[in-house]
């Protein structure tokens, strides 16, 4: 039996950054990202113990160059689905979780909110259900996600770049944290 001192230090921790997506079946493994106005999705199989997340910035748009497409919602979405069909998932099985989406900036086009619609029309139209989510808010979070467990721990981002009033900080519960699992 393993303390919760030893879980600690055997953990690995996966930084998912923007454009990118990581999928595993190692338990050890949590992947963290932070979020603005981006979203990711967390998805796995719970039955096979295999999972990711992804990290995209914009729904749709052209891609220019080879890696350009992944900063896109709809190429994202593909690519850590298939990835974890291809890891031994299998798609009836499949459960997503969604974060992201805030409003950062009162005087920009709320891209945030645009990102969260999509990730929740896509996976709808592809018939993945939706088992948690924390989507749109003001503000920043920290996300880290533990893939084979589906354990999620999002905690607001509340260091400031530029002085500006600090938005609201997205739904939490108790200490500023929201823990699905």
């Amino acid at each position: 039996m393993i303390g919760v001192g030893e879980q600690q230090m055997t953990e690995r921790r996966i930084h998912v950054g923007q454009g990118d997506h990581y999928v595993t079946s190692d338990r050890n493994v949590v992947l963290s990202t932070v979020l603005g106005s981006c979203v990711a999705m967390c998805l796995r199989d719970p039955l096979a113990g295999i999972g990711g997340m992804n990290h995209f910035l914009l729904p749709e748009g052209a891609g220019a160059g080879t890696d350009a497409g992944r900063r896109y919602g709809a190429y994202a979405m593909e690519l850590l689905i298939n990835d974890v069909l291809k890891a031994g998932g299998r798609r009836d099985r499949l459960e997503a979780k969604l974060f992201g989406g805030g409003r950062m900036f009162d005087s920009l086009k709320d891209v945030g909110t645009s990102n969260a619609d999509f990730a929740e029309r896509f996976l709808a139209d592809e018939g993945i259900p939706v088992v948690g989510a924390s989507l749109r808010g003001a503000g920043g979070r920290r996300l880290h996600y533990w893939p084979v467990t589906g354990r999620a721990l999002q905690r607001a981002v509340t260091d400031a770049v530029a002085p500006r009033p600090a938005p609201a900080p997205p739904p939490s519960v108790g200490s500023g944290a929201l823990e699905l699992f």
